[in-house]
């Protein structure tokens, strides 16, 4: 199984979107997902359209796309993007069979140096659901450090809810990839 990641493409939009609009209620509340907050699949497809051209330094938002074998089966992403410093980073696993299977704390690793690279961050932070165990036990295994768990509410399509807050540091990430 090759496992790989790359930049979001126009091809790949309709791809993400589906994934938001045909996800299980129970899926989008497992991660936290204020349903009545979803933009209607036109806006998000107009929103992620109108980032992939855009230069690093203008992005609002900057995607991946998880591979296995070649096929597109997930994404990440960063928004609240302060270049030079930090951005805040989401995990979405498209497909249900490859979730706990340990596939997320590598396609998280492969992202990171993208992230690093482009955005000179300092630091990268995730603040997932704190009741989702999923991306909590990817974090850890992939190297970020707990600070702690609050509540508040993470993103414009959340609820209110506890999160977990996971930081990984530019010297952090450079003990985890040397040759960076």
């Amino acid at each position: 199984m090759h496992l790989s990641v790359r930049e979001l493409q126009k091809s790949d939009i309709p791809s993400l979107v589906a994934y938001w609009r045909d996800a299980e209620e129970a899926h989008l509340l497992g991660m936290g997902v204020d349903l009545a907050k979803m933009p209607a699949p036109e806006a998000l497809t107009a929103m992620l359209s109108e980032q992939v051209d855009r230069p690093y330094r203008e992005k609002a938002s900057y995607c991946l796309i998880w591979e296995v074998d070649g096929q597109a089966v997930g994404h990440t992403n960063i928004n609240r993007i302060r270049f030079g410093e930090e951005a805040y980073m989401h995990l979405h696993l498209w497909t249900p069979r490859l979730r706990r299977k340990g596939h997320g704390t590598a396609l998280v690793q492969l992202a990171l140096p993208f992230y690093f690279r482009h955005y000179e961050l300092q630091t990268l932070v995730c603040e997932p659901y704190a009741l989702n165990p999923a991306p909590n036990r990817t974090l850890e295994k992939a190297g970020f450090t707990f600070v702690r768990e609050y509540r508040t509410i993470p993103g414009s399509i959340n609820f209110e809810q506890a999160v977990k807050r996971w930081e990984l540091t530019r010297q952090a990430f450079e003990k985890l990839v040397p040759s960076f």
